[in-house]
């Protein structure tokens, strides 16, 4: 999965046990790819000492009213660097 920025993306819900690098705040929410960072060893393999496979690292921008439906800057954005396996590409 390559995704472009400008695309419209959804955090995967999962909830594996462990090392997790996405934040709980942001699974389920939807958001837009700002930049692709390019592979990475994934680091919630690494974390264990175990071979990682290279995923996609992209940086995804989220208004905050979507994360918190009472921010008091809902306008604001939050930028996060999300790796390829926690996206879902069929966001609405």
């Amino acid at each position: 999965m390559t995704l472009s920025p400008g695309t419209k993306v959804r955090i995967k819900t999962m909830a594996p046990l462990g090392h997790i690098r996405t934040p709980h705040y942001l699974r389920g929410k939807t958001g837009v790819v700002e930049r692709v960072l390019g592979p990475f060893k994934n680091p919630e393999q690494l974390a264990y000492m175990v071979p990682a496979p290279t995923r996609t690292l992209y940086r995804v921008r989220f208004e905050m009213g979507h994360i918190w439906p009472d921010a008091e800057a809902p306008q604001d954005t939050l930028d996060a660097e999300i790796y390829e396996h926690w996206i879902d590409q069929d966001a609405p």
